[in-house]
């Protein structure tokens, strides 16, 4: 990623064990997210993703940092997968770690949202 394409970051967020930074590169949201994604900690990435009244929002999740995740976390991805899809833009997720990538393929959600290697691949689409 190229610095000069990327903004301060807009928001930054912590509850417990997550935190969320964003910044924008190239007019896409990239969220960098660090720790676990559950019931307690989950509410910093829903204000993150939550985007409401923007149309077509763009959305890279980088989640390379990300150790844990439960039920929450998959309920957080797919309402904002369908949101932003609704609002006509879309939800990618970038180096998703091999414990969160197995959650996600148990419930089949590695099936509806899209997956990338990378945090580049994912901006490239």
């Amino acid at each position: 990623m190229e610095e000069d394409s990327v903004s301060g970051a807009e928001f930054a967020a912590s509850r417990g064990r997550l935190s969320v930074t964003a910044a924008t590169d190239g007019g896409i949201r990239v969220l960098s997210v660090t720790g676990e994604i559950d019931h307690l900690s989950g509410e910093a990435l829903r204000e993150a993703l939550d985007v409401s009244g923007t149309p077509r929002v763009r959305v890279v999740v980088d989640m390379r940092q990300v150790s844990f995740m439960d039920s929450a976390g998959i309920n957080i991805f797919l309402t904002a997968h369908r949101s932003l899809t609704r609002a006509g833009g879309w939800l990618r997720l970038a180096a998703v770690g091999p414990t969160v990538i197995r959650t996600l393929q148990i419930v089949g959600l590695d099936t509806v949202l899209d997956i990338h290697e990378t945090r580049e691949q994912a901006l490239a689409g």
